[in-house]
């Protein structure tokens, strides 16, 4: 189980379309925790188009004070419908991501336990360097995923971040960058070098098909023989046959291998020498 938190520095790369998706496909139950310190909901006004009032991180500072916060956590979760995922929804409004600040903490904890026993979690935390930002998200985490565009205006924007990102590394907890657009223009291997960081996977560029979890859109109509044929499931069998949806799941798949790799690797660094002795 794995804890893994996203974040971006600017140029709108689709942190929140990319958790959804990546979580919408994710083989076994994961949690996705909205902790943009923007205070407004992306996934409540996007994917969920404004029609759900449903409790959130604002709710779990409550659940805090009150020393519930581990019970209360799942319970507010909503359900991520025809997929093992569920959502804790961000703030709505600045003045609801002001008072979120002293919860960072205590939630990286319950969530890093959380992670540990029964589920992944998926953390997207927005932009770096925001005030109020969740930086213990983002510290306790097994993988932090930068995501930028492909573009000189977003690799120029990251390349401090990334060199912040990668001092912050230690063992079996490491920094990654995740791509938005691969050749647009600059490929995977030349952003990489640019800013010191491994590529753990590309997103294709695809708006029609991200904003189906950015804002909420119907699957697009498929195309060709499946328009042809017609039939209930052709949008969905068309979308997860896109390259879109074809990269989403390359890129999970890389990102549960990185982590499994990290896992083995740190119960390596922490595990104590064997006795040369013959015992007694």
């Amino acid at each position: 189980m794995a804890m893994i938190t996203l974040v971006s520095v600017s140029g709108a790369p689709g942190v929140s379309s990319t958790a959804l998706a990546l979580a919408s496909s994710w083989a076994r139950p994961v949690l996705v925790v909205e902790a943009d310190p923007s205070g407004s909901s992306a996934m409540l006004a996007g994917f969920w188009r404004g029609s759900r009032d449903h409790t959130g991180v604002v709710d779990l500072v409550k659940a805090h004070r009150a020393g519930l916060l581990a019970e209360a956590l799942l319970r507010m979760a909503m359900p991520l419908e025809g997929t093992q995922a569920s959502v804790i929804v961000g703030a709505r409004s600045h003045e609801q991501a002001a008072g979120l600040v002293r919860l960072w903490e205590p939630l990286a904890g319950v969530l890093r336990d959380l992670s540990v026993r029964d589920q992944d979690v998926i953390v997207d935390a927005g932009r770096l360097g925001m005030e109020r930002a969740p930086v213990p998200l983002r510290e306790h985490a097994d993988l932090t995923l930068l995501l930028v565009r492909t573009d000189l205006p977003a690799i120029a924007a990251a390349r401090s971040w990334a060199v912040t990102l990668k001092e912050e590394s230690l063992p079996g907890r490491e920094s990654r960058l995740l791509l938005v657009g691969p050749g647009r223009p600059y490929t995977a291997a030349e952003v990489g070098r640019a800013l010191g960081l491994g590529v753990v996977g590309s997103i294709s560029w695809d708006p029609v098909r991200a904003s189906v979890f950015s804002h909420g859109e119907p699957l697009p109509p498929p195309r060709g023989l499946r328009r042809l044929l017609g039939g209930s499931d052709a949008a969905a069998a068309a979308f997860a046959g896109s390259s879109y949806q074809r990269s989403i799941n390359a890129a999970r798949e890389a990102i549960r291998d990185l982590v499994a790799r990290f896992e083995e690797e740190r119960g390596q660094w922490i595990a104590p020498p064997r006795s040369e002795g013959k015992g007694l």
